[in-house]
């Protein structure tokens, strides 16, 4: 396979670069491999393993991919392809999702209370309050996000899901409410970003005022170097926890978009796993900065 010299240029700066430690960030260029499918094939094309990740990763005893897609220079990256392109439960990722149909649909808005509290006790104290949207969204609220979905309802679920391309999600009326927590639903790395893509970029068969206000509900952190919009999620399936972090990074004319699959190691301390997402995530950025 050939390279043009920009790509080739590209390479040169990527094997040579440094992290703030001095490591030398190692690469390696992956042609795009047998698959069952034209289109995933070429999705991983121009695809670039990054070792860098997987020593992040390494370092803070959690097992993974971690993948980013840099849309100025159309490339994927990430240390473990494989895993990226396994589909997982969404977890709490699927209130991006669930957000978004609930806006389309008219069973939630923005800016006054839409879930109130029943007093019942649930199994995070912080989620014993009323919530809006935007509260409900940042603080996970479980119990938010199945009502938003029991109000939806199976039919329009399914109908938006299938017209957004968004993994295989199995739901029906015995799931409606806890199919992206258990089951056989599932989603890959690869289709998280897709789908954040679409919803960037318009894309999407939403209103332009749905798309607005789910990218002012997702910002999470802006300063004068980034802005980052995401959500993470976590699911703990036949005894096994699995997190994510997904969304994207603005950083002036750059846009790189990001999802982060991992697992905790055995010798892991979990209370330090709500954290680790983001952590390894933003760590991974960081060594993304020394590749230009």
């Amino acid at each position: 396979m050939k390279f043009n010299t920009m790509f080739v240029v590209l390479i040169g700066m990527l094997v040579g670069c440094q992290q703030s430690s001095n490591q030398t960030v190692e690469t390696e260029t992956v042609t795009a491999q047998d698959s069952e499918t034209d289109s995933l094939n070429s999705l991983w094309s121009d695809r670039i393993v990054v070792p860098g990740f997987g020593s992040i990763l390494d370092s803070n005893e959690v097992e993974g991919s971690v993948l980013f897609y840099d849309v100025q220079r159309g490339k994927w990256l990430s240390n473990n392809f494989e895993w990226a392109e396994k589909r997982r439960l969404p977890a709490s990722t699927f209130k991006i999702v669930n957000s978004i149909i609930g806006l389309e649909t008219g069973k939630v808005s923005i800016g006054k209370t839409e879930f109130e509290w029943d007093g019942k006790p649930r199994q995070l104290k912080q989620w014993e309050r009323d919530f809006d949207l935007k509260g409900a969204f940042h603080a996970s609220c479980v119990p938010c996000y199945q009502d938003l979905a029991r109000r939806i309802g199976v039919k329009y679920m399914k109908n938006y899901l299938d017209t957004f391309h968004y993994g295989n999600m199995i739901v029906d009326t015995t799931s409606i409410d806890v199919f992206w927590l258990e089951g056989e639903s599932g989603v890959s790395q690869i289709e998280q970003i897709n789908f954040l893509r679409a919803f960037y970029n318009n894309e999407l068969p939403i209103k332009a005022r749905t798309t607005t206000a789910m990218k002012s509900l997702m910002v999470i952190d802006q300063n004068d170097a980034y802005t980052l919009s995401g959500k993470t999620g976590w699911s703990i399936r036949n005894g096994n926890n699995n997190g994510w972090f997904v969304g994207y990074i603005e950083q002036g004319e750059n846009l790189f978009f990001f999802a982060t699959n991992v697992t905790p190691s055995s010798s892991f301390n979990m209370d330090l796993f709500p954290k680790i997402r983001s952590e390894v995530t933003m760590k991974a950025f960081a060594m993304l900065q020394g590749f230009k």
